[in-house]
């Protein structure tokens, strides 16, 4: 792969039109901006990331988490922009700006996600799969079906950045193919029979095929469409480990569900006597006395150890990730020290948090809530004609309608599009009008 051909200026639904206009913003800083001001970004704040939405604990939703990813994502491509330039020559100009590329990637790589985390789309694809929407397997494809059948939150990222909704412009964002290809951690179908996560819906296949010509992304599997990741993935990918690892044992520790002491030992892990016995290390510690400020300094410590970590696998695998050879996560790959710690940080993470509770709770709730809704619309969009389809169906935004002759496919698309977009606080809401608990006689 070439990065004169892998990073590109060229725009989703801009096909064939130059851009003549003067920016005074790169086109990868355009891209970022233009996804921190855009709806299904700010909704990130009110949909969870692993703990239930904050009352008087302030803890991590999927904009924080965004935001942070995009954070590190774009050290780790300043990182390699700046060694690249050092060790490489006949580079495009654009190779400066791999940090924006990166970054607004981060940005946007949570954006298809359902509301209530990984129990949201356990719910939307059980519907489908084993409840009671089973019943329109036979209107669709098998392609389609794979895709219902396990809703993707990549996939929908990739729906949601490049499909013309109802009434909206074509290539729905007009991100460049460079920042949409660098969310595409599963460049493969649904129905490739080779994983469960994958990279598009079929309803996005035409796109997804043209990103992979136009970027010249190698194809591993000419039968089964398969395609290696373009090259900025793994620093996507990488600094998405880096911060939901790390800062969900920080959000443990401010839940109290992890003591300071246990903390502060997952974190100690990471680092080498050497640079515990530090002059600066000690005299910052010894400076800062408040608990939760020394749980921060260490985890920016960690994050700083572990940017630098993936900035250089990510260089010793260089010429596997530009053939298309490399198939492991750079956090994978990290040195003895670091990757003991994250793997006991990973065990703890399991044990601990990921079984709390308070987060089981808000699984078990969403579950409930995404499956009563979209099994509600679904037969709604169905079949539009009886009085309770016409009083639930203008609940759906205008840019999710579609023609009365659409596929099956299509209309359920429809729901899954509106249901996915929601937050956590309106999905609860619109449930209880459903149930009839949200009314007020006031």
């Amino acid at each position: 792969m070439d990065w004169h051909k892998l990073l590109t200026s060229l725009r989703t639904g801009k096909e064939g039109r130059e851009d003549k206009a003067h920016h005074d913003r790169t086109q990868f800083q355009r891209d970022f901006d233009r996804l921190i001001f855009s709806s299904p970004f700010r909704r990130l704040q009110n949909k969870t990331q692993v703990f239930p939405l904050p009352g008087s604990i302030f803890v991590h939703n999927r904009l924080t988490h965004s935001l942070e990813v995009a954070s590190v994502g774009r050290s780790l491509g300043n990182n390699i922009s700046r060694k690249l330039k050092e060790h490489k020559s006949d580079l495009p100009a654009l190779i400066n700006e791999i940090g924006y590329a990166v970054a607004a990637a981060c940005l946007a790589h949570d954006m298809g996600n359902p509301p209530f985390g990984h129990s949201g789309e356990k719910a939307l694809s059980e519907y489908f799969s084993s409840g009671a929407g089973r019943q329109y397997e036979a209107d669709c494809t098998k392609e389609e079906w794979c895709d219902l059948t396990s809703f993707e939150g990549n996939a929908n990222a990739l729906r949601l950045l490049t499909h013309q909704f109802n009434g909206r412009r074509k290539g729905g964002y007009a991100m460049t193919y460079t920042t949409v290809a660098s969310i595409i951690k599963y460049p493969w179908a649904s129905c490739s029979g080779i994983k469960k996560k994958y990279g598009y819906f079929q309803s996005e296949k035409e796109t997804f095929d043209g990103i992979m010509s136009e970027l010249e992304i190698a194809c591993i599997d000419g039968e089964k469409n398969i395609y290696a990741r373009h090259p900025l993935v793994y620093l996507v990918e990488a600094a998405d480990d880096i911060c939901y690892q790390i800062m969900d044992i920080e959000d443990a520790h401010k839940l109290r569900i992890l003591s300071y002491d246990e903390t502060l030992d997952l974190f100690m892990n990471f680092l080498t006597e050497e640079e515990k016995e530090g002059a600066k290390f000690n005299e910052v510690f010894k400076e800062v006395s408040d608990n939760n400020e020394q749980i921060a300094y260490l985890r920016a410590k960690v994050i700083g150890k572990l940017v630098n970590e993936c900035t250089n696998i990510y260089l010793d695998n260089y010429d596997g990730i530009m053939a298309g050879t490399f198939n492991k996560s750079l956090i994978s790959r990290l040195s003895d020290v670091p990757a003991q710690a994250m793997d006991i940080v990973a065990d703890t993470a399991f044990r601990r948090v990921y079984k709390h509770p308070m987060v089981a709770e808000v699984e078990l709730s969403g579950f409930k809530i995404l499956g009563t809704l979209v099994d509600e619309f679904t037969k709604a969009v169905l079949n539009p004609e009886p009085h309770y389809s016409k009083m639930l169906l203008p609940f759906m935004p205008q840019q999710y309608l579609i023609e009365n002759d659409a596929s099956v496919y299509k209309k359920i698309q429809t729901v899954l599009d509106f249901v996915s977009g929601m937050t956590d606080v309106y999905a609860l809401d619109i449930y209880r009008k459903l149930q009839g608990t949200g009314i007020s006689t006031k």
